[in-house]
């Protein structure tokens, strides 16, 4: 059965001991960029500094005792890396994460900051799911992946239920899309709540199989990764576009220069530091014409590496 709003629920019970209710920020010079009163849930604020230690958080959590005492391990470039680490170690059992060549340093850095067990590979799919059934092989540690994960996904949804039990009258929630997990999570707490709330998603044009899958009725694979907005080079699973396709109005994909101007608008206006797949969603919500909507919007995080950021927010 796929992700209900019963069991977006239970996951925020399980997680609320340790994970923050992030705060919604309203700026009403945003506001007058984007066309639309937007309501922005700081997941960028969240411990690890993404919405992902929700979904990792409850998917550790939810773990029996034998299992867990095993470890945990995943493939992640970044934020779930990250996210998964520190919800082993505030359990007390081992991670094993595989790292791709290539990601970027401050995740690899926050990832070994939180005491996993790193393994790197080469920058593709193949290497990286190579690398990782080596690792389950050699612990038999569980895997907890990034987002074809009903834990994971019912643990990203808290933020939306979150947001809307804060926000009445919302018009829609954006969130942006990389394999599917936080936007398939928000778009079943939405619709559970508020089945007449319309749920967009938003991609970058340089990795928009999400937006092709929809369009086409059939999941498309991903293309190269070659955006800015590292968090959603990924492409979606089975379930999550099972979740987007009954959920999701549309996906609306934004350029290169949108994503730089969206991240640039939001440090200058609202003095908080997101980082580029967070962006995706701001240009997105511009882009899409709202027209003075209530729009909540999912920042989903806040991990930058801080010399690239000044050379993307030059640009």
């Amino acid at each position: 059965m796929p992700v209900s709003l019963p069991d977006i629920r239970a996951a925020a019970t399980r997680i609320a001991p340790h994970v923050h209710h992030t705060p919604v920020m309203t700026c009403a010079s945003l506001d007058a960029w984007l066309g639309a009163r937007a309501f922005m849930k700081c997941e960028h604020l969240q411990r690890t500094g993404s919405f992902k230690y929700r979904g990792a958080t409850n998917a550790v959590r939810a773990l029996g005792d034998e299992e867990a005492a095993r470890g945990v391990a995943a493939h992640s470039s970044g934020n779930h890396a990250a996210a998964l680490a520190c919800a082993a170690r505030v359990r007390g059992i081992p991670a094993y994460v595989v790292v791709p060549d290539g990601a970027p340093a401050v995740k690899r850095a926050a990832v070994a900051r939180y005491g996993a067990r790193i393994t790197t590979c080469e920058n593709t799919l193949a290497a990286r799911e190579a690398a990782l059934a080596g690792v389950v092989a050699a612990t038999g540690a569980v895997e907890i992946h990034p987002y074809d994960d009903d834990r994971v996904v019912a643990g990203a949804g808290t933020a939306a239920l979150e947001l809307c039990e804060a926000v009445p009258g919302l018009d829609a929630v954006v969130a942006p899309v990389g394999g599917g997990g936080l936007l398939s999570g928000t778009s079943v707490a939405v619709h559970g709540l508020h089945p007449e709330v319309r749920v967009i998603g938003a991609e970058p044009a340089r990795a928009d199989d999400a937006a092709r899958s929809l369009a086409a009725g059939v999941l498309q694979p991903p293309g190269p990764p070659a955006t800015v907005a590292d968090g959603l080079r990924t492409g979606l699973s089975e379930r999550t576009f099972a979740i987007l396709r009954e959920h999701v109005e549309r996906i609306v994909t934004v350029t290169e220069d949108e994503i730089a101007e969206a991240m640039r608008t939001v440090w200058e206006r609202t003095k908080q530091v997101i980082e580029p797949s967070a962006a995706v969603a701001f240009a997105a919500v511009r882009r899409a014409g709202l027209g003075g909507a209530r729009v909540g919007i999912v920042v989903s995080g806040g991990n930058v590496d801080l010399g690239a950021a000044a050379s993307l927010l030059a640009g």
